[in-house]
């Protein structure tokens, strides 16, 4: 189990010390329109990445606890600090405060837990995933959301998935940045290949296919991926592109999605019932389904088509009149 695995590559475009916004991925998305009804309160996303910094003004209130699994900080299980600033991007992409300042997560209302399988170099061993997998199944998180990846394809990696799926945990994972922009070829990482996670491609801000984005058969859905703004280590925040920036929005949106569900059925949903309901919130884009999956995570996408449907029908009543 010395084998290692990295964060997929992402570009950091800029940093800033403060902002003030909802991010225009948050908005795509449509999650603002969602929180009337939900921010994802009760919701746990366990995220396995850097670390986070536990003290930044937008997060601190969110994180409900972790663990660390890496060699940083002597290998101290209780001090999870992001020395990196991944970790704390993707966390607040996924749940960042409504506070009147900084940046708002897509489910603002949700809890985190912190997993911190990579180290302060975005590198970390499999042994060390696949214990924060097992980590998070045993605090029962509900989410699981992973922006990292391989080429090698672990079987001890892929059966802690398969676990923590058989617990109704969704695991969210990036699709990779190894993209050519091209359907026909394939780009293959692990875990984004593994059929029973969620895996997550990348649009830019316009819509257009990421040209990072990898494209297989595997791909769910598109989120925005691209000069994403969020929180970042220090206190800072930062705009980054990569699939890992897409990902967090599509972990967040099912945070919304289960407590929308769950009171819509009057009871939990399975983890298949949860991702038919997020399939059905996508539109699509006018891709090959090897760089798109299904489409664009758009949550209100069942209320607007249920609208068009009623429009219809009214008019053909009003037709045969």
């Amino acid at each position: 189990m010395e084998r290692k695995v990295r964060l997929i590559p992402y570009r950091i475009i800029e940093e800033a010390e403060e902002v003030s916004e909802i991010p225009r991925g948050v908005e795509l998305i449509q999650s603002p329109k969602i929180w009337d009804h939900t921010k994802g309160e009760g919701i746990t996303i366990a995220i396995l990445d850097t670390g986070c910094d536990a003290d930044h003004p937008d997060l601190k209130s969110q994180i409900i606890g972790g663990r660390n699994f890496t060699g940083d900080d002597q290998g101290n299980p209780d001090i999870y600090e992001d020395y990196n600033g991944h970790g704390t991007h993707v966390a607040g992409t996924m749940a960042a405060e409504e506070n009147n300042s900084g940046v708002v997560g897509v489910a603002p209302a949700a809890s985190l837990l912190i997993v911190k399988v990579l180290d302060k170099n975005g590198s970390g061993m499999y042994e060390w995933i696949i214990n924060g997998i097992n980590f998070a199944v045993e605090q029962k998180a509900d989410i699981i959301s992973m922006s990292l990846g391989g080429p090698e394809d672990v079987p001890e990696l892929h059966e802690a998935i398969q676990n923590a799926v058989r617990n109704n945990i969704l695991v969210v994972c990036a699709a990779g940045n190894e993209g050519d922009g091209s359907e026909t070829t394939d780009e293959m990482g692990y875990p984004g290949c593994y059929n029973e996670v969620i895996s997550v491609g990348a649009i830019d801000l316009e819509r257009r296919s990421s040209e990072f984005t990898n494209s297989n058969r595997e791909v769910d859905l598109v989120a925005p991926g691209e000069e994403i703004i969020s929180t970042y280590k220090n206190g800072k925040y930062a705009k980054l592109s990569g699939t890992s920036m897409s990902t967090p929005h599509v972990s967040g949106a099912l945070a919304l999605i289960k407590n929308i569900s769950n009171k819509s059925f009057e009871r939990e949903l399975t983890g298949t019932e949860l991702y038919a309901q997020l399939i059905k919130r996508t539109v699509p884009l006018g891709y090959s389904p090897k760089l798109e999956g299904n489409g664009l995570l758009y949550l209100t996408a069942v209320e607007h088509l249920s609208g068009i449907f009623s429009q219809k029908f009214m008019a053909k009543v009003l037709n045969m009149q």
